[in-house]
């Protein structure tokens, strides 16, 4: 069987596919009498298979032509399959210990072969509302962060390298697009696709598409996110994007991924964390209050965003005499003038961060694309009542964003709802 021209594949076809691929056969040790193929993708957009038998496992994933939550009615790009092998392939050079190795991609199929991340791992999202902690989540998240995002910054590159693979990810346009309609556009007009708890929070999304001031930050956002080619972000890093046990930490799924502002990956997981927070009171029983849960979720907030800042200068510091054409060593030769631009660099960041993380938080409650976190309390009033809390939290971090110094300003104004 050839497969020379694009077509989704279903278990069967797909034994006939890793047949005629070595790199993925010989995982399977050439044996296909006791494999086993089971199509787990529970998101958005495409086929995930688990391939396994008694010699190996890999997982593929394919890329479909639609929104795969919507159906054919809503094309996308088979090409978003590209750039995510290009980011794993990247982000695993740089930190290896956190992301699923490529074995194999297809371009013609929209196809990636790579490591399957064994149980016990589970996606964090189930996690955070089983109320499962995860001590080692903010040390290896914020590793992630600082070495993505700093080596792939003009903080260690030149300008040359960043501008060649800025043109390659251009290419990812229509991903970005799509971030653009459901994150920038969508939540603040009427849009066939957006969605709430109705009617209890009918008030509340009129109210998000009536605020002036509100329309006015995220239109900044916006600019930021389709203008600012600061370093290549994973472009969708929320608590579905990451699978952990206690001890392990592995980030998936970086098909969005593109040149961008560091701000965009950083507040997407914090603001994805700050809706688990406001998830737990629905999750609650007389057994579980979840309040010690809850101040879990805060620290992990708040030493999420330390060890980062920390790990970023530590990076910034160390190679601050390389090739990187962001700040000169000619220029920026004394500890004081490094000092003033680590800072400036740092708060910018920092006030990006939490604007775009309250960004994701408002789009995730009256937008297209909800999180199981919320949509998993049955009671409607209930969860009504938590998405209210997170949803004026959201609106207060981003029009007011400027204002906090730190992340326990933030920690602080999260408790005061």
């Amino acid at each position: 069987m050839a497969f020379t021209e694009f077509r989704p594949l279903n278990e069967k076809s797909l034994i006939e596919y890793i047949k005629s691929v070595p790199t993925l056969s010989s995982k399977l040790a050439n044996n296909f009498d006791d494999i086993t193929i089971k199509e787990v993708g529970d998101g958005n957009l495409n086929f995930v298979f688990i391939v396994s038998n008694s010699s190996g496992s890999f997982v593929i994933k394919q890329a479909l032509p639609y929104v795969r939550c919507i159906g054919e009615s809503w094309p996308m790009t088979k090409e978003r399959a590209y750039f995510e092998s290009v980011a794993l392939k990247e982000e695993g050079r740089l930190i290896p210990e956190h992301v699923p190795e490529v074995y194999h991609f297809d371009r013609t199929m929209s196809l990636i072969g790579m490591r399957y991340i064994e149980p016990p791992h589970i996606i964090l999202r189930k996690g955070l509302i089983a109320g499962v902690e995860y001590p080692f989540l903010a040390l290896h998240i914020s590793d992630f962060l600082a070495n993505t995002l700093f080596f792939t910054s003009l903080l260690f590159r030149s300008t040359t390298d960043h501008k060649r693979d800025v043109a390659e990810f251009c290419g990812n346009v229509e991903l970005c697009r799509l971030t653009e309609q459901v994150v920038f556009s969508d939540p603040y007009k009427v849009s066939e696709y957006n969605r709430w708890t109705s009617p209890y929070l009918d008030g509340d999304a009129e109210a998000v598409r009536a605020d002036n001031l509100l329309k006015l930050e995220v239109a900044e956002l916006k600019s930021k996110f389709i203008e600012r080619a600061q370093a290549l972000i994973h472009g969708d890093l929320h608590t579905g994007s990451v699978m952990v046990t206690p001890e392990s930490t592995q980030v998936i799924d970086p098909e969005f991924a593109f040149y961008g502002p560091m701000g965009f990956d950083i507040g997407a997981f914090l603001g994805n964390l700050i809706l688990a927070f406001f998830a737990q009171d629905g999750h609650a029983t007389e057994a579980n209050d979840r309040k010690a849960y809850k101040e879990w979720i805060l620290k992990t907030i708040e030493d999420t965003w330390n060890l980062f800042h920390q790990k970023f200068i530590a990076l910034w510091n160390e190679h601050k005499n390389g090739a990187g054409e962001a700040y000169l060593p000619g220029i920026y030769n004394n500890s004081e003038v490094l000092l003033l631009v680590q800072k400036k660099y740092i708060t910018d960041l920092f006030h990006d961060s939490i604007g775009f993380g309250a960004a994701k938080m408002i789009r995730r409650i009256v937008g297209v694309a909800h999180v199981e976190d919320l949509e998993s309390i049955t009671d409607a009033a209930k969860r009504a009542a938590s998405e209210r809390r997170a949803l004026d939290l959201a609106k207060t971090l981003l029009k007011e964003r400027r204002k906090y110094e730190g992340i326990s300003d933030i920690i602080a104004t999260i408790r005061q709802f």
